[in-house]
């Protein structure tokens, strides 16, 4: 019992890996912003949703990037064709799961870049950062 109270208490309170950290600022950020967040690390099978929000009557689907420079590339080249595909079946799921398919839903990205030692990280916030994608999808 105190073994699993021990690993309960390290995974609320303990150090949080980068991209935790880089995914609770985001969310942060668009609260600020005016989204409604709905879901974070959301698994629908099909893929991870980092963050599900609602901004207006739109649903957003808003995935994450963290990274502590620029070094390998911005947090935004991560986002390639086959990211986008799995997101955009993830997001699919999603909606038909909540029955929301009638709804407007698109994709932002948030870049994190939160150097060591530094408080406050960079945030760079694209919305619409990319269509749905994939064969047989009904998205445009």
């Amino acid at each position: 019992m105190f073994s699993a109270l021990q690993s309960w208490l390290s995974q609320q309170f303990g150090p949080r890996s980068l991209g935790e950290r880089g995914e609770r600022y985001a969310a942060r950020y668009l609260r600020r912003l005016g989204y409604h967040i709905v879901g974070q690390r959301v698994d629908m099978g099909a893929g991870e949703l980092d963050i599900v929000a609602v901004d207006g009557r739109t649903v957003v689907f808003v995935e994450v990037k963290t990274r502590t420079s620029d070094a390998a590339g911005t947090p935004t080249d991560a986002i390639d064709d086959p990211r986008q595909h799995r997101l955009t079946r993830a997001a699919l799921a999603y909606l038909k799961s909540h029955g929301l398919l009638e709804h407007a839903a698109r994709f932002d990205v948030v870049a994190v870049t939160w150097p060591d030692g530094v408080r406050i990280p960079n945030i760079e916030h694209i919305r619409d950062a990319f269509p749905a994608t994939g064969r047989g999808q009904f998205f445009s």
